[in-house]
């Protein structure tokens, strides 16, 4: 094997978090290598952006924490400093026009990952930081990384190194959770990854089919105390959307999934509507022009609802649809993951107390939150704080 590679700061994985950490590295002077083990960068960014660059959100900072549940207590601290605020100023220094749609998401103007992610990289590059690709971490041998390269077995030896593998959900686009083992060797603490963002699985009965592909809109989903607003779409699967990646969590703690058809009006409301259509009517008319409820609404009531007959329990019905699943859908269909590498394990640097030196970031610690930006904010902060914390390291 060649002689190990040296350099001052070592960043194993280029998602968001690691190219992050570079830039805070590199920024403060430091010599950069930074290890990919796919053929290219950031690959489930610019996944993301397929459909529009969420990349955070303009709220109130106490709202924009509380997103991240049990999480925002260990977050806190590097989402002030790098918030929704700061991301978008720091698109902006990479050329990138940004705004903010209805709901507050924030977007790149060109809607799309690439432009911002050529725009990143040139800086990068500008200032030295190497970037090898096709580079697999394969563990530590005392001081120095070891990977697995086209041009076979590599070491590297680093006065500071960053993780920042991801999770473990699209293994396709890098993030296999592979890591898990050899953290573990080293006495971390884990915890076991679980699907978040995700969709749930259904067996539909045979009428079902021919909703597949539609939206159910202006509903609200409620999971033990969570009630969210939102909508989702039926699909062969199952139930899939921003709605339902919003009660993940809650359904995983053990919570009955219910819909309410009709959010914007009361029980006494809905049982009145029903009542005053004609007697001829059919159930059908009467839930369609009465209720205003779409086809997929009423397919979802009938699957969920049994035999159905106007009245006051239908009423009940509408307002509090028990819903039947399989769970969620598999972890590697998941837009992301809860558990990873728990923060027990680390300082308030993000450096790993089993092995100092080594600073963790990204979404392969235990955090989870949801779709709309919070989840590449968190990376991003995280990222930050990491390679900030490594270039002080070295320079102690």
């Amino acid at each position: 094997m060649a002689e190990p590679l040296r350099t001052e700061a070592l960043v194993i994985g280029a998602g968001p978090a690691g190219l992050m950490a570079a830039e805070m590295l590199s920024a403060a002077g430091h010599a950069v290598l930074v290890a990919e083990a796919k053929p290219t960068p950031a690959r489930k960014l610019l996944m993301a952006g397929k459909s529009g660059l969420n990349i955070t959100k303009d709220e109130p900072p106490e709202q924009f924490l509380a997103a991240y549940g049990e999480g925002a207590g260990r977050l806190a601290p590097m989402l002030a400093e790098f918030g929704p605020d700061e991301v978008q100023d720091w698109m902006r220094g990479l050329g990138r026009e940004v705004f903010a749609g209805s709901t507050g998401r924030v977007f790149p103007k060109e809607m799309k990952a690439s432009p911002l992610l050529r725009a990143w990289l040139g800086r990068l590059g500008d200032r030295g930081v190497r970037l090898e690709t096709r580079w697999r971490w394969t563990g530590w041998a005392g001081p120095v990384a070891q990977f697995g390269t086209p041009e076979g077995p590599r070491e590297v030896e680093a006065g500071a190194t960053v993780l920042a593998l991801g999770g473990a959900s699209w293994a396709r686009l890098g993030a296999d959770g592979a890591w898990t083992g050899m953290l573990a060797a080293t006495g971390a603490p884990l915890d076991p990854f679980l699907p978040s963002n995700v969709g749930l699985a259904a067996a539909w009965s045979p009428h079902m089919e021919k909703h597949f592909g539609a939206p159910v809109k202006n509903v609200a989903l409620l999971a033990g105390r969570r009630r969210e607003r939102g909508e989702f779409v039926l699909s062969r699967r199952g139930l899939e959307g921003a709605g339902i990646y919003a009660v993940i969590p809650a359904l995983r703690a053990g919570a009955e999934l219910r819909l309410d058809l009709v959010p914007d009006l009361d029980a006494e409301e809905v049982a009145g509507r029903l009542g005053r259509a004609p007697a001829k009517a059919s159930l059908a008319n009467r839930l369609r022009r009465g209720l205003g409820l779409s086809p997929a609404k009423i397919a979802l009531l009938r699957e969920f609802g049994g035999a159905l007959r106007a009245g006051p329990a239908l009423a009940g019905l509408i307002k509090s649809l028990p819903v039947r699943h399989d769970g969620p859908r598999p972890i590697d269909e998941a837009i992301s993951v809860a558990g990873g590498l728990s923060f027990d394990g680390l300082d308030e640097d993000l450096m790993l107390m089993a092995r100092p030196g080594a600073f963790c970031a990204g979404e392969m610690l235990s955090w989870d939150a949801p779709t709309g930006g919070y989840l590449l904010t968190a990376c991003l902060a995280t990222g930050r704080r990491a390679g900030l914390s490594a270039a002080d390291w070295l320079e102690r």
